[in-house]
């Protein structure tokens, strides 16, 4: 990669690190990509549509096509159009202020990384086609969650509670009650390890379909109804804030596990062929392939 370039890009991560650093829970790609756009001003270059794209500039694809090695080193993670700057990725912001040196840092753990995967994309070059792959592929994982998103966030509050235990089901364990429509008493949906619910723990599952994040004072609510034997399972839509999290990480006598809808559409997805059909509807699901140069 010509020094020139490769400068050009570390000066593209630097500026998506500065935008990141001051969100610890991420933003979405379409607000870094704006807000980088500040920090680090397009060229005349970056500010020219693709060849055939009308109307698609080049520095946004560049911008993602820059963070490929990041991600790779861990400074970044990219999860369902949310950019998440990591401690590693802190730290390598503040030990090398110059983008040349950033961006060979990147790419020396990118190589690590690589060291079992066919031959990349030469490193001389910054070629369309690979600035078009990369960008392609985020854009369409993030086009495909940002309409899961939505209908999962519209979706009928007991439906959502029975795609829940569907999921479950899925999994492998036994849910012998869901609770009917109307107001909860704080357990949703109850199951088993086993069919009778004679071994093992019962699980009880409360299931939140607000966009709102969960606070710690509500998971305690949700500890009331747990016995010591009991494990819990708190599904929300909108996350669990900080304290939430920390709460039910340092729990001792009680064991329970926090799902946002991210986690839960990675399980729906990771059990999808074993959940029955008569819950699968609640979420239909097709896989589309498209070609990945950059991974």
């Amino acid at each position: 990669m010509a020094d020139v370039t490769r400068k050009r890009v570390g000066e593209l991560v630097r500026g998506v690190f500065e935008v990141l650093i001051p969100h610890a829970e991420g933003l979405p790609a379409k607000a870094v990509l704006k807000a980088a756009e500040s920090v680090v001003p397009p060229t005349e270059f970056e500010k020219q549509d693709y060849p055939g794209s009308p109307g698609v500039r080049r520095f946004e694809k560049m911008v993602r096509f820059a963070t490929i090695a990041p991600v790779k080193a861990g400074w970044l993670i990219k999860n369902k159009g949310l950019w998440t700057i990591t401690d590693e990725g802190r730290a390598a912001y503040k030990r090398y202020p110059d983008p040349y040196q950033l961006t060979r840092e990147a790419g020396r753990l990118y190589k690590q990384w690589k060291e079992q995967q066919p031959a990349d994309v030469p490193e001389e070059e910054y070629p369309d086609e690979a600035v078009e792959a990369a960008a392609t592929s985020e854009e369409a994982e993030e086009s495909a969650w940002s309409e899961i998103e939505e209908y999962l966030g519209t979706m009928n509050p007991y439906d959502f509670q029975q795609l829940v235990a569907g999921l479950l089901v899925g999994m492998g364990y036994h849910v012998s009650w869901v609770a009917p429509p109307g107001p909860d008493r704080g357990i949703d949906i109850l199951a088993h390890v086993d069919p009778l619910g004679i071994t093992g723990p019962r699980i009880k599952v409360q299931v939140k379909r607000v966009g709102t994040k969960i606070d710690a004072k509500e998971l305690r609510s949700f500890f009331a109804v747990l016995a010591d034997t009991d494990v819990g399972l708190f599904v929300s839509i909108g996350g669990f804030s900080k304290p939430a999290e920390d709460e039910a990480r340092n729990q001792e006598r009680r064991r329970i596990m926090l799902v946002d809808l991210r986690r839960l559409f990675d399980l729906w997805v990771e059990h999808y062929a074993r959940i029955p059909e008569q819950y699968r509807r609640l979420l239909p699901l097709k896989p589309v392939y498209f070609l990945s140069i950059s991974e």
